[in-house]
Order: C-alpha cells, then structure tokens, then sequence
C-alpha cells in the first residue's frame, strides 16, 4: 500500500514534464506579474489612447480654406482666405465633454488594473486551497494505510475479521483516489494560476509559496469605481447633447482676400466677407438624435452599474462575514474533530471501539478540515472583492 501511494504521488510529480524546479511565487509577486503581462490592460490601454485621440480632435481649431480664380472680366485675379469662427461657447462644451470622457476612461482603465489583480489574487488563493487538500489528502491517505495495516494485524493474531479488513482496504483505496484527483486539481488550478500570470508554458514553472491564514481586514466601500466612471461619462454624454442643440448654425467664418488686374482700378484691391449656413434643410436633426440617444444610454447605465456595485458590495461583505465566522468555529471543531478521531483509534487498537467507529471519526475530521480551508478561500476571495470596490480614484490610473 505504501508502494502504491508512493507511486501515485512519483506519477503526479512526473505529470507535467518541469525543465527545473518551479519558481517559489508569492502572491504579491503574482499580482504584479498579472498586471505586467495581462492582456486584457492592452485593451483598457487603448480605450484611453481613444478618449485621448478624442480630446485632441475637440482642441483643434479648424484650418483655414485658401482659394484662387481667374476670370476673363475683370479684375481677372481672385485670391480668397475663408477663416473659421470656433465659437468659444461652443468650444467649451466641446472641449467639456471629451476631458470628461478622458477622466472615465482613466478611471476604467484603473478598474481593470483592479479586476485583473483580482484575478490573480483570487487563482491564487485557489491554488493555495487546493494545496492544502492535498496535504490533507495525502495525510489521509497515508493514516488510511496505516490503519490497514493495524487490522491486518490484528486480523492474523485472532481480534480481527476479513471483513473489517476488506473495510479498511476499501477506505485506503478511496483515499488515494483523493489524493490523486487532489493532485490533478493542484495542477489544473497553478495552470490556472500560470495562463492569468500570461505565461504559456504547458509544464507548471511556478510555485505558490504563501499559506492559507486569515485575511486582512477589508476596507468599508463607499462610491464604486464604475459608478464614478459611469457618472462621468453620463456628464460628458449630456454636455455633448447640449453641444448639438445649440449647433444649429454650422460654424462661421471670415472671407479675406484681394481682387487684381482691374484696367480701371490699379493695384489690389481688398475684399472682405462673412460667411454663414442658414438652416433651411438640415436642422442638426440627426447629431441631436444621437447625442440624445447616448445620453439615454449613458443614464441608463449608470442606473444599472449602481445596482450592480450594491449588489456585489452586499454580497461580499455578508460572505466576508459568513466565512470568517464560519472559519473561527471550525478552529475549535478540528481540534475537537482530531481529538475524536485519535481516541477512537487508540480505542479501536485496545478492543473498546470498532473500525466503522474509527472510520465515522477519522471521516467528521477530514470535513471538518476541508470546510475549514474552503471557508478561509471563500473569506480571502471576498476580501479581495470588497478591496477592489472601495477604491478611490487615483491619478496613478493614467496608463
């Protein structure tokens, strides 16, 4: 039995093909390799770079418009300069709006910085847990043999039956089952752990170092960064609907120039003109409709992402509770659970108890146990969820 066990745990170690040993990574470590490599900050990158390419597209000012003619009559030589008037109020809002957008967008680019070291954090507990499991599964595994043993024992010298053999054969063999599903879910979940990181390599190069203690403190959330950003983009959609109402006339301008070659008159004349669009078949129908419409759409999501950030703040907060709660009292029933299942050993060993005694006993302990490492994952996971809700804006968010 030991062999076999021995040689689960050789064919585990062998399952994935290592060049060297794994890198020890802690979960600091982790979170700053996500945000380094993550992927999915290109993307949050280049929304900004986007908002930002808008800001300068509002602060343009619009090129002059220089024309030539010539003319049989005279004066035969028209040169014209046409200016544009970016009217000030008009370019205020303009101008309004897109900083606005620019400051969204800096602040969803710091929220998915946030999700994405919520991710590792959260792989990484996950693959602390299934560590754990695996301790504890192949302690069991290990105390399953032993006791197999112990009835074989017992069995040769006359205090023993084949079956509580057979039943304690059966109960060793399930237990390196678990040990070896617990192996395989160590090794899916560092993969796991490894493809957020951005590496990837098929072998497992790296090696989760930190241990499953409480959690710290979590900080008490208040606004949400997506409820900010989306209230920022609901004040940039409506000074951006407003630009298109007051955009009736499209945008003036100033016609300078001179006129030449005039038999009658030598010399250049100077020619001066104002220019502007009368409104007689297009109101701005369409641009107000969809400034409009965005402005419908940006309030609307800002209802929906205050919902939804209660919602998860709700959430967190009472599973933060509950499994910190939960943890403290399974501190006191593995040591209870522990005591029970060592008693009831030593007095299945003196002929007091049976083996389906110590069986229950040395079953209520492996549970308890690994509630107790499922509730400490449950509480690291949400206090990394009330973490990324409370934070605040920060001007280290510019990519």
């Amino acid at each position: 039995m030991r062999f076999r066990i021995a040689l689960i745990v050789a064919c585990v170690a062998r399952a994935a093909p290592i060049a060297g040993q794994p890198t020890p990574m802690t979960r600091a470590a982790a979170v700053a390799a996500a945000l380094d490599r993550g992927a999915r900050l290109a993307v949050a990158r280049a929304d900004t770079a986007v908002a930002g390419a808008q800001l300068l597209v509002a602060r343009a000012l619009p090129n002059p418009t220089l024309s030539a003619s010539y003319s049989r009559s005279f004066p035969q030589y028209h040169v014209a300069a046409d200016i544009p008037i970016d009217l000030p109020p008009l370019r205020s809002l303009r101008v309004r709006s897109a900083e606005i957008a620019v400051d969204a967008a800096r602040l969803r680019f710091q929220l998915a910085r946030a999700t994405i070291a919520l991710d590792a954090d959260t792989t990484y507990t996950h693959a602390i847990a299934a560590r754990e499991r695996l301790a504890l599964s192949r302690r069991n595994a290990t105390d399953a043999d032993s006791l197999l043993h112990m009835v074989e024992r017992r069995r040769d010298a006359g205090d023993a039956s084949d079956m509580d053999v057979e039943l304690a054969r059966v109960n060793a063999g399930q237990q390196e089952n678990i040990a070896a599903g617990d192996s395989l879910t160590l090794i899916s979940s560092v993969l796991d752990l490894q493809a957020v990181l951005g590496m990837t390599a098929e072998e497992l190069t790296i090696d989760v170092t930190d241990s499953l203690s409480a959690p710290p403190p979590a900080p008490a959330p208040g606004q949400t960064l997506s409820e900010t950003a989306a209230a920022m983009s609901l004040q940039s959609a409506s000074l951006a609907a407003r630009l298109q109402h007051r955009s009736l006339f499209s945008v003036p301008s100033i016609s300078l120039g001179f006129e030449n070659h005039d038999p009658g008159q030598p010399g250049i004349l100077p020619t001066f003109g104002l220019g502007l669009a009368v409104p007689v078949f297009d109101r701005n129908r369409g641009a107000i409709a969809q400034a409009e419409a965005e402005r419908v759409r940006a309030a609307a999501e800002l209802a929906l992402t205050r919902v939804e950030a209660r919602n998860q703040i709700a959430h967190a907060l009472r599973e933060r509770e509950n499994a910190l709660a939960r943890s403290r009292r399974d501190q006191t029933l593995v040591v209870s659970a522990n005591r029970v299942a060592a008693m009831s050993l030593t007095a299945y060993r003196e002929g007091a108890a049976s083996l389906p005694n110590v069986l229950e006993a040395q079953r209520n302990a492996r549970e308890v146990l690994g509630q107790y490492v499922d509730d400490l994952t449950n509480a690291w996971i949400a206090t990394a969820e009330l973490r990324v809700l409370a934070l605040a804006p920060s001007p280290s968010s510019q990519p």
